[in-house]
C-alpha cells in the first residue's frame, strides 16, 4: 500500500522557504499579517465570473510516497484569455518595504495553487498574482508572473524534493512505531486491581471517539494505565499522536518514566517534553530578537536540520536533550521544541498548549486532531487554570504613562482615549457588569494597530507589555458570553478592568473539539458531577470511578473536631499542636502537616517548635526553586536517625504529585477543610452558580477546598506495602456535606478522643 502523507500547501512551503530570525512579540516585516477583513474587501471587488476561497487538492508522487497537498486559493480571476491565481496578503508596514522577491513563501503558496488548478483544468499556463494591502491606508501593490504548466510542475517538484529528507525520516519511523506499538505488551507482570479497568476504559474511549472522566484512586498507576492504551491505539491505526497534559513538573517526570518503560519494553516512539520558555531560555533575559540572542538570529535557516538530526537520533526528547541539540545547531531551545511538537508522536506539556487560546499549538489542523487524543492528568487543576486562561485585564496607569511618553503621536491619542474612558468608568461606579464593554474593545483594537506601527520602529518595554495585555483582552472579548462577567477594581488612581471567566466549561469543550478522544483523569474528581460540569462534560460522555487497590486497613484515619476557622485559630492553635504531637508519637517515621495558608502554617510551626524544640522540622517557603523543592523532599528518608516533621501548604507544591513511597512517609495531617480564602472573585463565582441553579457556596468554596484535602491525604499510601495515619483537624469534617466527600478508603475513620 502506498504511503500517503497529507500536508497543507501553506505548511509545506513554510517548511521549505522560511528563513531568517525569530523576532519578539508581534508580527514583524518578515511575517505578513493575515487579515480576514482585508481579504473580504479585496474579494468584493472581483468580477461576477471570478471565484473566491477555492479549495484545491492534489496527490504528488515522491519516491515510494504520495504527498497529498491541499489549500484554499484566495481568488480565481477568469477572463477569456487567462486564469489568474490571486493570493492576498495584508501588512501593517509600508508597501515600499515589499518588493517582488521579498517573500518567496508567498510566491510558493500561490504557485502551488496554480499548479493544482492548471492540472485539474488542463491549462497550459496561468498567471500567478500576489496582492499586498496596507491595513491602514488600504493601498494595494500587485506582482504578477505568467507561468507555463511545465514551470509550475518543475517548481512544485523542487519543493517536494526539499521536503523529502524530513518526509523520509518521518515515514521510516512511523513504520517502526506502528509495528512495535502493535506488538507491545503491558510492561508489568500483572495489572494492579483496577488498573486493567482504567486502561480498558481509556482504549474504549479512543475507539469510540468519546470523552472520559476517570476518578482513579492514588496507587492504581494512572499514568501507565492511560498512556499504554493510547500507544496501543496508535498501533491499531486509530491514533497518530497523543498529548499528555499536566500542570506540574513532577507529574511530567512520571509521564516520562512511563514512556521510558515502554521504550525499554520494545516500543519505538518519539516523545517530547515541552519546558516553559523562561526556564529553558539560554539567555539571562528572554528577549527573542536577532540582535539580542544568537539562538534567535537565523533560527529558521537552521531549524529544519536540527529537527531531522534529533528525530534520527533520539526517542525521549526531554529538556536536557533539547538543550544539547539546540546548542549544537544554534537554535532557540523553546521554539525548537515547539517545531518538534508537530513532528513527534507524543507530547508531554502544560495544559495551555491545548486549552489556552493565546498559547495553543495552532498548526494542529483539524484532520490531524482527528487522529490525536489528549490525556489530561490531575484534571481537577484544570478548572482554576482554565479560569485564568480565559480571563484578561487591563490597567489605566499603563495607558496614561504611554500617553506621556509618546506625546503628540497617534499612539498617544489612542492611549489617552483609553485612559479617559477608564476614568469615566471609575466615575460611573458601575464596577460589576454582565455585558461586554464593546466601546472599550474598539478603542483597544485601534490602539493595537498604532502600537504595532511604533513597535516596528523601536523597542519599548512598557508599550510591548501593554500591547500584549490589549491583545489578550480583545482575544478574550471574542469568547465573552453569559459565563463571563466584567469587574472593575479601583485602587487610588489605578483602574483595573477584568474580563473574568466564571465557568470555563464551554471554552474547555470548544478547545478540545476536533480531537479523536479526550480523557480527564485524577485521583480526586470528587464529586464527579461538579468536575464533569466545569470541564465541559456532555450527557453522553463516559464516567468511571475506580477505588483504591490497597486494603483500607493499611491506613488509620482519625478526625479531630477542633475549629480551624479564622476567628477560632488563636484559641485552638495550642490544643491542635499538642494533638499533632500525640499523633506523631504513636508512630515511627516522617510526617507531613498541611495548612490552609502560609501565615497559619508559620504560626503553628512557631508554637510547635517552642513546645517541642528537639523535634526535627522543616517548613515550606514561598517561591522555592526546583532545587530547594527537591532538597525538601530528599530529606524524607526512610533510614533517618530521627523522624522529620514537614510543614507545608494545602494545594501547594508538596500536596500533589509527590511520591514518598515505602517508609519515607508514615503520616499526613491536614489542618482545615482547604476552603479558598473568602474574597471578591470567589464570591462572584458563588453568586453566578447560585443564579444558574447550583449550590454556589459548594461550587466556589467547598468542592475546591476538599479536593486539596484529598490530594494531600493521597501522599500517604503509594504502594500495597505502605501503611500510615491520616489525621483531619476540623469540626466540619464531621458534617454530612464534608463526610459525603470523603472517599470510601477513609470512611472507617475514628474521632479523636473516642474510645
Amino acid at each position: 500500500m502506498t504511503n500517503i502523507v497529507k500536508i497543507s500547501v501553506r505548511n509545506l512551503v513554510e517548511y521549505v522557504y522560511r528563513t531568517g530570525s525569530i523576532e519578539s512579540g508581534f508580527r514583524t516585516s518578515q511575517v505578513m499579517i493575515e487579515g480576514t477583513r482585508i481579504h473580504q474587501l479585496i474579494q468584493k471587488g472581483y468580477e461576477e465570473q471570478d471565484e473566491k476561497e477555492v479549495f484545491v487538492e492534489a496527490d504528488i508522487p515522491y519516491q515510494e510516497f504520495v504527498v497529498r497537498v491541499d489549500g484554499r486559493c484566495d481568488g480565481l480571476l477568469k477572463s477569456d484569455e487567462s486564469v489568474t491565481i490571486d493570493e492576498i496578503k495584508s501588512t501593517i508596514h509600508s508597501l515600499d518595504d515589499v518588493q517582488e522577491d521579498t517573500h518567496p513563501v508567498h510566491w510558493a503558496q500561490a504557485i502551488f495553487y496554480g499548479y493544482i488548478y492548471a492540472g485539474d483544468h488542463d491549462l497550459s499556463e496561468v498567471t500567478i498574482q500576489l496582492t499586498y494591502v496596507q491595513v491602514k491606508t488600504l493601498e494595494q501593490k500587485k506582482f504578477r508572473r505568467v507561468m507555463t504548466y511545465e514551470e509550475l510542475e518543475s517548481f512544485v517538484y523542487d519543493v517536494i524534493e526539499k521536503y523529502g529528507p524530513f518526509l523520509k525520516v518521518k515515514l521510516e519511523h512511523k513504520e517502526k512505531r506502528n509495528r512495535t506499538s502493535k506488538t507491545l505488551a503491558f510492561p508489568f507482570d500483572t495489572y494492579r486491581e483496577g488498573q486493567r479497568k482504567l486502561a480498558g476504559a481509556v482504549y474504549k474511549t479512543i475507539d469510540d471517539k468519546k470523552t472520559l472522566f476517570a476518578s482513579a484512586s492514588t496507587g492504581i498507576g494512572k499514568t501507565i494505565s492511560t498512556i499504554f492504551p493510547a500507544v496501543k491505539a496508535i498501533g491499531e491505526g486509530k491514533l497518530e499522536k497523543l498529548f499528555y497534559l499536566t500542570a506540574k513538573t513532577i507529574t511530567r517526570t512520571t509521564a516520562e518514566e512511563a514512556f521510558r518503560q515502554l521504550i525499554d519494553y520494545g516500543l519505538d516512539i518519539k516523545v517530547l517534553t515541552i519546558t516553559a520558555k523562561d526556564k529553558i531560555c539560554f539567555q539571562e533575559e528572554t528577549i527573542c530578537t536577532s540582535k539580542d540572542c544568537p539562538f534567535a538570529a537565523g533560527f529558521y535557516d537552521r531549524v529544519n536540520g536540527a529537527v531531522i538530526d534529533i528525530l534520527q537520533q533520539e526517542k525521549m526528547i526531554n529538556r536536557s536533550v533539547i538543550e544539547r541539540y539546540a546548542r549544537k545547531h544554534r537554535v532557540c531551545p523553546f521554539e525548537f521544541s515547539i517545531e518538534l511538537a508537530y513532528a513527534v508522536d507524543a507530547v508531554i506539556c502544560d495544559y495551555n498548549y491545548i486549552f489556552d487560546p493565546r498559547v495553543s499549538l495552532k498548526r494542529l489542523l483539524e484532520d490531524q486532531k482527528k487522529k490525536t487524543t489528549i490525556l489530561v492528568d490531575e484534571a481537577h487543576n484544570l478548572v482554576d487554570r482554565a479560569r485564568e486562561m480565559y480571563s484578561a485585564a487591563i490597567h489605566k496607569s499603563n495607558f496614561l504613562q504611554l500617553k506621556r511618553e509618546f506625546n503628540n503621536s497617534r499612539l498617544a491619542t489612542q492611549a489617552k482615549a483609553i485612559n479617559d474612558y477608564l476614568l469615566q468608568v471609575k466615575k460611573s461606579e458601575e464596577y460589576l457588569r454582565k455585558d461586554l464593554d464593546e466601546e472599550l474593545v474598539e478603542l483597544l483594537e485601534t490602539f493595537i494597530v498604532e502600537a504595532e506601527l511604533e513597535l516596528v520602529r523601536m523597542e519599548h518595554g512598557l508599550l510591548l507589555d501593554t500591547y500584549f495585555a490589549a491583545q489578550t483582552f480583545v482575544k478574550i472579548a471574542k469568547l465573552y458570553n453569559e459565563q463571563f462577567i466584567t469587574y472593575v477594581d479601583i485602587h487610588k488612581s489605578e483602574v483595573m478592568m477584568k474580563l473574568f471567566c466564571l465557568d470555563p466549561s464551554e471554552q474547555i469543550l470548544k478547545m478540545g473539539k476536533g480531537f479523536r478522544a479526550r480523557v480527564f483523569f485524577s485521583a480526586t474528581l470528587i464529586p464527579a458531577d461538579y468536575y464533569k460540569d466545569l470541564l465541559g462534560g456532555q450527557s453522553d460522555d463516559y464516567v468511571i470511578s475506580i477505588p483504591s487497590p490497597f486494603a483500607r486497613e493499611n491506613t488509620e484515619v482519625m478526625i479531630q473536631p477542633l475549629s480551624t476557622r479564622y476567628r477560632d485559630r488563636e484559641k485552638t492553635i495550642e490544643p491542635m499542636v499538642h494533638f499533632i504531637k500525640d499523633v506523631i508519637d504513636k508512630r515511627h517515621g516522617n510526617f507531613l502537616i498541611f495548612f490552609p495558608s502560609y501565615q497559619y502554617m508559620r504560626n503553628a510551626y512557631d508554637q510547635f517548635t517552642d513546645h517541642y524544640p528537639n523535634m526535627s522540622t522543616m517548613m515550606q517557603d514561598v517561591g522555592m526553586t526546583e532545587a530547594e523543592r527537591e532538597d525538601f523532599l530528599t530529606q524524607f528518608k526512610s533510614e533517618r536517625a530521627e523522624r522529620l516533621v514537614g510543614f507545608a501548604v494545602l494545594g501547594g507544591i508538596f500536596s500533589e504529585g509527590v511520591d514518598l513511597k515505602g517508609d519515607r512517609l508514615q503520616g499526613v495531617i491536614v489542618v482545615g477543610v482547604g476552603m479558598p480564602q473568602i474574597g471578591f472573585e470567589r464570591d462572584i463565582i458563588k453568586d453566578y452558580f447560585q443564579s444558574v441553579g447550583k449550590n454556589g457556596f459548594d461550587y466556589a468554596y467547598v468542592y475546591p477546598g476538599m479536593n486539596k484535602v484529598l490530594q494531600a491525604g493521597g501522599r500517604l499510601i503509594r504502594s500495597d506495602s505502605d501503611t500510615g495515619v491520616i489525621a483531619l483537624i476540623d469540626d466540619r469534617f464531621l458534617q454530612k456535606k464534608y463526610l459525603n466527600l470523603i472517599p470510601y478508603e477513609w470512611q472507617h475513620y475514628k474521632i479523636a478522643g473516642d474510645n
